[in-house]
């Protein structure tokens, strides 16, 4: 952690006490420099304090407080993670049938030692750039080029890698009459076929059948502090409760973060994330991000194409647990 930068970081509803200790820290540092005093011992008691608090804090989240987490205004994003992890990134644009879709970016890349056709949900940053992608949210149009990407790293034997961060797929009257759904399921069905490695990593939210489309692969993985489910918690609660108000009861009953999802079966494994989540030190969660998809590939790029095929169907056929009731 970047203990210099410690008030920079911007605080969530949960973080009332880490961000008044932040505060504090800042102030004596200030203090120090204006009045050339010595406040070393008290700064080094203070960021002791705010360690074990952040620990305390960020060890006993709440599925909503992930959430929360997984949407930070300074959280990666996907360009961030291909500025930081993806040598050589050349960019490919669209569908080949009606456009380009700025919320997926796809293109070739160079991860650790590892060639592989990189594939990304990015919602943008500022304002400006949350339009220009629709805040992360595809439309059929994305889908395809995805599956375009897809075939063309099959045909010359590259590996796939998915950075997965979206509330949903775009709903609007344009994206459903172009067949969002259908681009959706057709991208199911061709990435189970795929005759390549593909490692899906969910790295903020996976909102439902939006981040499902460029999810199928031989293993999925989600970071600690993201979340992976069907519907978002407002969405469920819109639905169950008739009011967005019940979002955090949502999101305990959707048993959408990553330790949860691993104990069901859902998915593969859990990245940990640093110290107080990846926005506070971004550079260690992509070198943690880097570390898990090198590794992984190298495992599965051992296997013979029949049977990581094979696998692939079998793994995904017996995904989740549930139980019968009366």
């Amino acid at each position: 952690m970047n203990q210099t930068e410690l008030a920079d970081v911007s605080a969530l509803g949960f973080e009332k006490e880490i961000a008044a200790l932040q505060q504090q820290i800042t102030e004596l540092e200030r203090g120090a420099l204006r009045e050339d005093k010595d406040f070393s011992g008290e700064i080094r008691v203070m960021r002791e304090q705010y360690i074990s608090l952040l620990k305390k804090t960020y060890s006993e989240l709440s599925p909503w407080q992930v959430v929360q987490v997984s949407r930070h205004p300074q959280r990666p994003l996907a360009k961030d993670y291909i500025e930081m992890i993806a040598k050589n990134f050349t960019e490919l644009h669209g569908d080949r049938r009606f456009g380009d879709d700025p919320a997926i970016i796809g293109g070739l890349a160079k991860i650790g030692t590892e060639k592989v056709m990189l594939i990304t949900q990015h919602k943008g940053r500022d304002t400006k750039e949350k339009l220009k992608q629709n805040f992360g949210m595809p439309v059929p149009e994305g889908y395809r080029k995805a599956l375009r990407l897809m075939k063309m790293a099959e045909k010359f034997n590259i590996p796939i890698v998915t950075l997965i961060d979206t509330p949903g797929a775009y709903p609007g009257i344009g994206s459903e009459e172009r067949g969002v759904a259908e681009a959706i399921a057709v991208n199911l069905r061709e990435m189970s076929l795929l005759e390549v490695p593909v490692v899906c990593v969910v790295i903020g939210e996976g909102g439902s059948g939006g981040a499902l489309g460029i999810a199928v692969g031989d293993k999925i993985a989600v970071m600690q502090y993201a979340y992976y489910s069907v519907i978002s918690p407002e969405g469920c609660a819109s639905i169950l409760w008739r009011t967005g108000e019940a979002a955090p009861e949502a999101a305990e009953a959707l048993q959408l973060t990553g330790e949860r999802l691993k104990e069901l079966g859902v998915i593969d494994d859990v990245i940990e994330e640093p110290l107080g989540g990846a926005h506070r030190n971004p550079s260690e969660m992509g070198h943690n991000l880097e570390q898990y998809v090198v590794k992984t590939l190298r495992s599965l790029k051992r296997r013979k194409v029949e049977n990581l095929v094979n696998d692939r169907y079998k793994s995904w056929r017996a995904k989740g647990k549930y139980t019968e009731g009366k």
